[in-house]
Formats: C-alpha cells, structure tokens, sequence
C-alpha cells in the first residue's frame, strides 16, 4: 500500500487534491474547476501533459510526483454531478458514493464532503466529533461514540454571505473577510456588512458547540474548509475560552478519502 495515489474532491467552487504516498499524505492544494476540454486532454495525455502548473503547486511538479502522474490512481468524490461525469473517464478513477462511508444513520441527500470530513476527523481523532466546515457552504457535522450520525446544519458560507448583499442589493459594496475581527458597531457600510455578517455567523456557531458539549461533554471539535483558519481566529478574539477546544484540520476530507481507500483494498 506504498503507491502514489490522488485523491480529488470536487467541491462547490474549487477542485481540492492531495497527493499520498501510501497512507502519508505529502501534498494539498486547490485549484479552479477545469473546463471539459481541458479534462479530456488530461485523461487522453495525462496529467503532465497539459499545463502542469494548473493541477500541481510547483513543489509537486518538481518533485517526484511528476514523473509518475500519468498512471496514479484517482480517488475522487464529488458535490457536483456534472464534474463528476467529466471525470468518470479518468484512467483508473475510484468514484466514492455516500453507500462507501462507514459511518452509521448517513442519510441519502447528505453531502459526500461532509459525510467524508466527518469519517476523516473520527478516524484522526476518535469518536464523538464535531465537524465544521467553513468552505462555500458553512456547514456543522456531528456523530456519536458509536460512529452513528446525530445531524448537522447547514448556512452559507462568509464568503457567500458577503457576496450576496453585494450581487442582489443596488448599492451596497463588496467586501472581503478580514483577517482580524472587525468593529462590533461599524461606522462604514463595508464595515456593517462584515459586522454583521461575521458576528452573526460567530453567535451561531457558539450557540450549536454549546448545545453539543452538553451532549457530548468528551467530543472533539474541528473546524475544516477554506475559510476555517480565520475563523479560528474570529474565535480565538471573541470566544478565547470556547476556542481552547477547537481544532483545526484542513484536511479531513482528505483523511476521509484515505479510510474509504483502505476499506476498499480489504
């Protein structure tokens, strides 16, 4: 089980890749969706064979990696049914279904992302976990000591948030997160949309771990997701006491991909 192997996770807005040797993860990047062009080239030439810069970060395109891409099998796993589609070509691709997941109570529409970042934070770190996963989508994760789903929700995302006040409103501003917690009572419209929107997004999630420690008083807490760096910082300047049990860990999904691979080699 020492061979090279990719892992993919087609997310809502971004392509997310690991690179393993065996069960060690060596790499991690993201990159654009790729048009279907450029995926059929790829699967036709292989993966050094069309602009390798736009699938590999330049330490994996100098390193070994490069020169055995070409054969690597693929373990991918998908939130969008007509990427998946382009993909299923690939040459030995291992498309991974929520039926795959070994986790107790999943539920049909339930995200194969979170179903996978939920098994990946158990595996890692045991039973009861808490996900949440701060990409596109803001989404909360829990399973029990008995490997078995309690349920979640689901919010969209800071980014989203921002974004939408700016696309469907007639003069409000776009704004990006900032990297520290901002002003509380803002004296700019840029400012009040971040406010409200981080402060907001801040006291929800303090209210769901809260009502999940009183369940779970043991549970590890995990954030993941684009996103989730700053706001463990948020959390840190707000919630410094809450924060002291939150982990963060931007590669379970990976981690999850990982446990699936090695229930299929068995």
């Amino acid at each position: 089980m020492n061979e090279s192997w990719l892992a993919l996770m087609i997310g809502n807005s971004r392509l997310h890749w690991a690179w393993f040797i065996g069960n060690t993860l060596q790499e991690a990047w993201d990159t654009k969706h790729l048009p279907a062009s450029a995926i059929q080239q790829l699967i036709q030439y292989g993966v050094s064979g069309i602009l390798p810069d736009a699938i590999l970060p330049p330490q994996v395109v100098s390193g070994q990696l490069s020169d055995t891409i070409n054969v690597l099998p693929l373990y991918l796993a998908s939130v969008v049914p007509s990427q998946t589609t382009l993909w299923q070509t690939y040459p030995s691709v291992n498309v991974i279904t929520l039926a795959q997941v070994p986790l107790l109570g999943l539920y049909l529409t339930l995200g194969i992302d979170r179903a996978l970042a939920l098994l990946g934070a158990g595996e890692t770190l045991g039973y009861p976990v808490l996900v949440i996963d701060a990409g596109t989508a803001l989404t909360l994760t829990g399973a029990d000591a008995d490997c078995q789903l309690i349920g979640g929700a689901i919010l969209p995302g800071l980014g989203l948030q921002l974004k939408s006040l700016t696309r469907d409103t007639a003069a409000l501003p776009a704004t990006q997160l900032p990297t520290q917690l901002p002003p509380r009572w803002a004296m700019q419209t840029a400012s009040a949309i971040e406010s409200g929107v981080i402060y907001t997004v801040l006291a929800g999630i303090r209210e769901f771990i809260e009502d999940w420690q009183s369940r779970f008083p043991t549970s590890q807490i995990v954030l993941t997701g684009g996103d989730s760096p700053v706001l463990l910082s948020y959390l840190q300047s707000l919630y410094p006491e809450m924060a002291r049990h939150v982990i963060c860990n931007p590669h379970l999904i990976f981690g999850g991909i990982q446990s699936v691979r090695l229930k299929m080699a068995s």
